[in-house]
């Protein structure tokens, strides 16, 4: 499973990028990639739910894992042919229901091989192979688009979302070989009280989790947007600006590879108030004028380790408060939050960055991460307590 979230992981946040560049060569301007990035979110938040639910009262997880599989194969392929703006937007909307559709399934499956015990550890695992993916993706779409340009973005921008779609079908063969396993195909719905998303919400501690997820996860795609404007204001080449986000990335990868032991020796609780109250605060030094370029790459290791802490705890901790008949029910109602927080926390970032500079978002963001950890470290009900 893991191999195939890193081949999928990787060409989702390949073919990202290449959409801009793909409406661009297309004629289209910042309206466009404006719609067709929504367009990717817009599926994502009407099956999410239903999804969850499904995988509740149906107990089988490695057929939706395949069929997110096949999305992220077919949505590339789509695209790669795509010659007009509606095309694209179509395309777009079919990568992020791909998205929901694999990491609903991957996650659910962690739960269905895992005991409450080995939970932390495994999420850890599947995030750092996320993680995997989301440095893959970007350096191979700059490898493969070069010094395109102009007319030529649409020929390159093509042979890029086919490596793309032959990328997400190598992840094909571990789902087949899955399929295999009669523990992932046959139906062992689990029992108990399942129960919709609002009486999820009312459960002490749910939303508690669910808002610390989101604000990890916006705080990442903050810095993703707004670093590079902070240093070209500073003069920092746009090659070392993407070497200090692989830095990030990287700091969160060996920081998920190591949870199990850190779970082992510290609170679940504890472990998430470090990651946001660190995170929170390396990203304010990030912000500091004049501040040295070994000063920055140190607070963002620092940083990225702290970031990549706190995401695979808030599943583990959404699992638990869910209850064992609502497992599949809890993560989509935390994949959905992070999908309506990936555009309300944007684009308040930009309201604030638009009067006070680039510095400012993430600034916001890190007010967002500190409120979030003195939430949690204060919080009362089974999510903010667990072990």
């Amino acid at each position: 499973m893991l191999v195939c979230v890193v081949c999928t992981q990787t060409t989702l946040n390949l073919a990202r990028p290449l959409l801009s560049y793909r409406v661009l060569s297309l004629g289209g301007g910042e309206v466009a990639v404006g719609l067709i990035t929504a367009a990717y979110a817009l599926l994502s938040l009407v099956v999410a739910l239903p999804l969850g639910r499904h995988t509740d009262r149906d107990g089988r997880t490695v057929p939706v894992l395949l069929a997110g599989t096949v999305l992220l194969v077919a949505a590339p392929l789509w695209l790669a042919g795509s010659t007009s703006l509606s095309g694209v937007t179509v395309g777009s909307a079919v990568l992020g229901l791909g998205h929901i559709v694999f990491m609903m399934g991957g996650q659910r499956f962690v739960t269905t091989v895992s005991d409450d015990e080995t939970l932390d550890r495994d999420f850890g695992l599947f995030t750092a192979a996320v993680s995997v993916g989301q440095m893959l993706g970007p350096l191979g779409s700059g490898l493969l688009l070069g010094q395109a340009s102009g007319e030529a973005l649409a020929g390159a921008t093509t042979r890029a979302f086919l490596v793309g779609a032959v990328t997400a079908a190598v992840g094909l063969l571990p789902v087949l070989l899955l399929r295999r396993d009669p523990s992932g195909t046959t139906p062992t719905p689990e029992s108990g009280d399942q129960r919709g998303a609002l009486s999820l919400l009312r459960r002490p501690g749910m939303a508690t989790g669910l808002f610390t997820s989101l604000a990890l996860l916006g705080a990442v795609d903050l810095l993703t947007a707004y670093l590079p404007l902070i240093a070209e204001e500073r003069g920092i080449a746009p090659a070392v600006a993407g070497a200090l986000l692989a830095t990030r990335s990287g700091a969160s990868i060996l920081s998920r590879l190591g949870l199990g032991r850190m779970a082992a020796r510290w609170r679940r609780r504890t472990l998430i108030v470090a990651s946001c109250l660190g995170a929170g605060t390396c990203l304010v030094l990030v912000t500091v004028p004049g501040l040295g370029l070994v000063t920055m790459t140190a607070a963002l290791a620092v940083g990225g380790f702290l970031l990549g802490i706190g995401q695979p705890l808030t599943m583990t901790a959404v699992v638990r408060t869910a209850g064992t008949a609502n497992r599949g029910s809890g993560l989509a109602l935390r994949l959905w939050t992070n999908r309506a927080g990936q555009v309300v926390l944007p684009a308040c970032a930009a309201v604030v960055s638009g009067s006070l500079g680039a510095p400012s978002a993430l600034l916001f963001a890190a007010v967002v991460l500190l409120g979030t950890g003195g939430l949690v470290r204060f919080g009362t009900g089974e999510g903010a307590r667990t072990e």
